[in-house]
């Protein structure tokens, strides 16, 4: 079997760039895999520290066949790092994984994407392979697929990269001509629509959610495992385009994924799995807003009745 090579981003967060760079060195292959490391350079007035640092980190990174590093001079974004880097490496070698520098993976990571690439390679209806699974309680075959793409840990052929669209709003008018917002929303009970919105408004510059829209629209599948062999620890406000939660907080397999023969659909059962998981979020961050809006109004009720008089002292 001929590994993928490994594409790894980092920019600014020294600890979360070592964590991952130290669990995926313990992976099996880890030894046989070229690892190609693309740093984004800084944005004007940056304080260079943690980039310098950084770039050390990855430098001095060991157990992997060979270390490839490409430092930018000037800050490019990471959808632009990511696009031009995956464009890059998936050109040359036919094949790609893909991380950020914020996810640390199970021993099996390298393992399963590998395998997963090697059996899905002729299959032109899958488009990709992913290592994350959300973290909800009901029991899945060993491997399934869902409809489109994503980004926490995943591997592509050129033939699947060939697909992606850069152009948001192109995605964007398909969906709607093509009457798939509620389908492309996850039975609408996540907002990729408006993030799609957001992106050609220019609020946000997420790659991800182009990946997802152009694959897709495509109608190609992922293959997902039962048990996740990423986790991502980035979710603490550290990077772009992240908030502060636990609800992605899954436990690594300690055991190989098996890639075996089974049927090239989506899994309906699993999806509507991902869609009630997702509408628990959504009325839990509901819960939350509404009580820290009544916390805020009693605090202003009891200033009101009970007003600071330490100052009349």
């Amino acid at each position: 079997m001929s590994l993928a090579p490994i594409a790894l981003f980092v920019y600014n967060r020294p600890e979360h760039t070592k964590r991952t760079i130290d669990s995926l060195s313990n992976n099996d292959y880890a030894e046989q895999s070229e690892l190609f490391v693309f740093c984004d350079g800084p944005k004007p007035n940056t304080n260079m520290d943690k980039i310098r640092e950084v770039r050390s980190i990855v430098k001095q990174a060991t157990g992997f066949k060979k270390v490839i590093v490409y430092e930018k001079e000037n800050n490019v974004g990471l959808a632009k790092s990511i696009i031009s880097g995956v464009t890059e490496l998936v050109t040359k070698h036919g094949k790609i994984i893909v991380l950020e520098d914020d996810m640390i993976t199970s021993k099996y990571f390298l393992t399963y994407l590998n395998h997963g690439l090697e059996y899905y390679e002729n299959l032109n209806q899958v488009v990709s392979i992913h290592a994350y699974r959300l973290p909800f309680t009901a029991k899945t075959p060993e491997t399934y697929f869902l409809r489109g793409a994503d980004c926490w840990g995943w591997a592509t052929w050129k033939r699947g990269w060939d697909l992606f669209e850069v152009d948001g709003q192109k995605l964007l008018d398909k969906l709607i001509s093509e009457k798939l917002i509620y389908q492309f929303d996850m039975q609408g009970s996540y907002p990729y629509t408006q993030m799609l919105k957001d992106q050609i408004a220019g609020k946000n510059d997420s790659w991800a959610i182009r990946w997802y829209a152009s694959t897709f629209l495509q109608n190609k599948l992922t293959l997902y495992p039962a048990r996740s062999l990423v986790f991502n620890i980035g979710l603490d406000a550290s990077g772009t385009h992240c908030e502060v939660t636990n609800e992605y907080d899954v436990d690594l397999s300690s055991i190989p994924i098996r890639i075996e023969t089974i049927q090239i659909e989506e899994n309906v059962y699993i999806r509507n799995l991902y869609r009630d998981y997702f509408r628990k979020l959504s009325q839990s961050d509901l819960r939350t807003r509404i009580f820290g809006r009544l916390k805020q109004l009693l605090e202003r009720i009891k200033t009101r009745i009970w007003p600071d008089k330490s100052n009349l002292l």
